[in-house]
């Protein structure tokens, strides 16, 4: 049951996980596509996921605000806290019957939670109450960059280029040499860097960090201890944040900053 005494860590899971079975209810069939503009759109199943999400955040957090993908900014306007909602990351991959999506629902500034519904028989939940982060399992997240494996988000737009093209950054010799890339089209795999699945996430981008995108994924990540900043090497700070580079640890970072700085057209922030 939901109620307004489940923590805020508790309430971004529920909510993530009545996302989740929305979309993997639907998953298969066929769905109306709502064009977006610019070749994005929506699907009746993303509209299903964020209303059984919303569901839960209004019973749980009646007072708060919400800024939902496809509803829009909900509550009072002078709300101090607002909720932060994608209840289907990787639409098109979705769309055409792939299963590499995420449902992300963010506090803004604090719990969060990320799904995968398809990770396990059931789906998989990750999630943080902004200082510590967990997994389905209940045991603390442990970011790991064993793997060698860096997801680069290749969806445009690309406002760092000519200066940084992630294109650019996959065909560096020194990055194949390095690691291995993978592009799956969803902030699922930040999320995967929280829990050790990958080593690095890389995204161009302006300023990610109030973003339904990817704000649950970077809590995730802060709070699992990875190195979390903009491709310009810079501290994620509202309004002047630039991209995403979340490394599971310090030495990944500091190579795949090394590498953005030898493309030789961006000079990533020191430091």
């Amino acid at each position: 049951m939901i109620t307004q005494e489940l923590t805020d860590a508790e309430v971004a899971a529920a909510a993530a996980r009545a996302g989740a079975e929305v979309v993997r209810g639907l998953h298969g069939q066929e769905l109306e596509r709502i064009d977006k503009g610019a070749g994005d759109f929506a699907t009746t199943a993303d509209l299903a996921a964020e209303r059984a999400i919303l569901d839960v955040l209004r019973a749980a957090r009646p007072d708060d605000a919400i800024l939902g993908e496809e509803s829009g900014r909900q509550g009072a306007a002078d709300a101090d806290r607002q909720w932060l909602v994608d209840p289907l990351c990787g639409t098109l991959n979705y769309a055409v019957g792939n299963k590499l999506v995420a449902v992300n629902v963010a506090l803004r500034g604090g719990a969060a939670a990320v799904a995968d519904p398809f990770g396990g028989e059931d789906g998989e939940v990750f999630h943080t109450d902004g200082t510590r982060a967990w997994g389905q399992d209940g045991k603390p997240l442990a970011p790991t960059a064993a793997t060698g494996l860096v997801d680069v988000n290749l969806d445009p737009p690309f406002p760092g280029a000519p200066g940084f093209r992630a294109v650019d950054l996959l065909a560096h010799p020194d990055f194949v040499a390095g690691f291995r890339p993978r592009v799956v089209s969803t902030s699922l795999a930040l999320a995967w860097v929280a829990a050790g699945k990958r080593a690095a996430y890389v995204t161009d981008g302006g300023d990610l960090t109030g973003s339904v995108h990817f704000a649950a994924g970077i809590a995730l990540c802060r709070a699992a201890g990875c190195v979390v900043t903009g491709i310009d090497g810079a501290p994620l700070e509202a309004g002047r944040a630039r991209g995403l580079v979340a490394a599971a640890d310090a030495p990944t970072h500091a190579r795949l900053m090394d590498l953005i700085r030898s493309q030789g057209r961006f000079s990533p922030a020191q430091g």
